[in-house]
This record gives C-alpha cells, structure tokens and sequence, in this order.
C-alpha cells in the first residue's frame, strides 16, 4: 500500500525555519514525482514545489520563491521541503503528494497522482 507520512511541522516564530520531511513506504519514491502542497483555513490548496524523477525542481508558487527549497533522499525515501523566512501567511496545513511517471509538470502531476499524505500543520505566529 502506497503511504506518505508528513512530519515536522509546528510553530514558528515570523522569520523562522523549519523543515518538513515526507517519507514514502510501500513504494520508491525516487521513482516519483514528489510534491509539496499547502491550504490555509479558507482557502484553496496549492502548489508549492515539485520534484522529478530527474532530481529537478519546479517551483509553482511565486510567494515562497526563495524561501522554500524541495530535495530528496533516496537512502531514506524522504523527501524535504526546507522552509526559511517564514511569515505570517505560511500557516497552513502542508502536505506532499506522489505522482507516478515522474513528471512535475501540474496537468500530468494531477493525472499520475496516487497518493496524498495526511498533512502536518506549520504556524507562524509571534
């Protein structure tokens, strides 16, 4: 059976970090498209990062260019997403999705997707 398993999420002081791992059992995940979703109460999920089978990164999200940075480790079947300069509208509940075929591309990452993770929420808060 395909798994995610989100961890490391919490609370965060505004420009603070944290790194949120997703690790995949019942499957290889370097075999995967990886990807990293958000949704904030009241909102519609979206799109945060993508990585291919190649190691290669897509970013979909314009507000966390430059503060967020997606990477795998195929030893572990995890994949990472590295959040730094967190703000107040980081909060959300985060979660990772696989995507077989590999691709990051959004209409042939929703086509392929098989599995979500359960989401860990990240607040930012002073």
């Amino acid at each position: 059976q395909l798994q995610l398993v989100e961890s490391g999420g919490g609370l965060v002081q505004p420009g603070g970090s944290l790194r949120l791992s997703c690790a995949a059992s019942g499957f290889s995940a370097e075999n995967y498209a990886i990807g990293w979703f958000r949704q904030a109460p009241g909102k519609e999920r979206e799109g945060l990062l993508c990585v291919s089978i190649s190691g290669g990164s897509i970013n979909y999200a314009d507000s966390v260019k430059g503060r967020f940075t997606i990477s795998r480790d195929n030893a572990k079947n995890t994949v990472y997403l590295q959040m730094n300069s967190l703000k107040l509208e980081d909060t959300a509940v985060y979660y990772c999705a696989a995507a077989r075929e590999g691709s990051c591309s959004m209409p042939l990452f929703n086509r392929y997707l098989e599995v979500w993770g359960q989401g860990t929420l990240v607040t930012v808060s002073s």
